[in-house]
């Protein structure tokens, strides 16, 4: 079954290279990508990067090689043109396009680049409160003390630029996000808020919120999602045990509020009604991160056998009920969401749903793991 879905998802990706030109994917528009490509101008630029490089992998096909290199080269143009980048989603960028080159080739142009993109993302440390501000420059009245849980999946860029250049301070302070975000963004009940605020110039906590849930005291899946994944990376660099219990205490949580079909409505807190929107993405990085966490769990934990389960569940379904297999699409999975409340992309194609559904599958079949962190 994996390996049926991975062969249909590299073909797509690779009628996509020409279809998509120089354009980057963000969200599909009435079921197609293309109808709204941009220059490498959103957050999500990275997880079109990342697919290419995993096709690559896979097929060691030169066709998708030539293809990522040239978005490692339009990454270089936009950290150099384009400097005053005000959010956090440095990693998502850098760690599928530059960081993956590396990876892959030990390419020394790339590893540098990637470097320079972890300094990027430092700069949106803030000392007083000890967090990576998510969204707006230094002082923003509205933005300036918010942390958001996505940002765990960025922090890999900085524990890796530790790593690579013997400089402590990087991983000190992505760990130091980490076990903020993990005392303040996970509610007692192992719930997530999508955000938290804190008071900018002291540093107090003020509360949680969303931008993208059903409400601000809502579980957004998504938001859940990166928590499962991203805390799971934070062990795998600091070997905190609190950052692996809590991936699984999140994960439990996840597959626990999952509907008969094992693939995640928008919001686990939305009444559910026929035309309640799923978020088949949120999902995809669920399995993703349940491997990622299994991989770290010892082998007489007492949830492996159901997170096995939920993960064996998640990723059937994902395949049989979500994916694109044998139909003529740009997208590989339908019925992701974007922002259900601000009514942008609520059912359609997410290329980071795509990204790490295909990394989900390679992680099954082959056992790659993406670009998240260096073996």
């Amino acid at each position: 079954m994996w390996k049926q879905a991975i062969d249909d998802a590299v073909g797509k990706i690779r009628n996509n290279i020409e279809t998509f030109g120089d354009g980057y994917p963000h969200v599909g528009v009435q079921g197609r990508y293309s109808a709204e490509l941009n220059a490498n101008k959103e957050w999500t630029s990275g997880f079109w990067s990342g697919l290419l490089w995993l096709a690559y992998e896979y097929t060691n096909d030169p066709v998708f090689r030539e293809a990522a290199v040239r978005t490692v080269e339009s990454f270089r143009e936009r950290l150099h043109q384009n400097d005053s980048i005000e959010h956090h989603d440095i990693g998502f960028l850098y760690s599928l396009s530059a960081k993956a080159q590396w990876i892959i080739e030990k390419d020394e142009a790339a590893k540098a680049l990637t470097i320079e993109a972890a300094n990027k993302l430092m700069t949106r440390w803030r000392e007083e409160g000890r967090y990576i501000q998510a969204w707006g420059p230094l002082g923003d009245p509205k933005e300036g003390g918010r942390i958001i849980i996505d940002c765990l999946m960025n922090l890999p860029l900085l524990y890796w630029a530790s790593k690579t250049t013997g400089d402590p301070l990087y991983g000190e302070i992505a760990a130091t996000h980490a076990e903020l975000s993990r005392r303040y963004l996970v509610r007692g009940d192992d719930s997530s808020y999508h955000t938290f605020y804190f008071d900018q110039f002291t540093g107090e906590p003020v509360g949680g919120s969303t931008a993208q849930g059903y409400r601000n005291g809502s579980t957004w899946t998504r938001g859940q999602a990166w928590g499962v994944y991203g805390f799971a990376l934070s062990y795998r660099y600091t070997g905190n045990p609190l950052f692996l219990d809590t991936s699984k205490r999140l994960a439990k949580y996840f597959l626990s509020h999952l509907p008969s079909d094992h693939v995640a409505y928008w919001d686990f807190d939305v009444p559910v009604e026929p035309s309640t929107f799923r978020d088949s993405s949120a999902s995809a990085i669920v399995c993703a991160g349940l491997q990622e966490l299994l991989e770290h769990l010892p082998a007489e934990d007492q949830d492996r056998t159901a997170l096995s389960a939920g993960l064996e569940q998640s990723m059937k379904s994902l395949v049989t009920n979500y994916a694109t297999i044998g139909q003529e699409a740009e997208g590989l999975l339908r019925h992701g969401s974007y922002s259900v409340r601000g009514g942008n992309a609520p059912d359609d194609f997410m290329i980071w749903g795509d990204y790490y559904y295909l990394e989900a599958l390679l992680r099954l079949e082959l056992g790659l793991k993406g670009y998240w962190y260096e073996s």
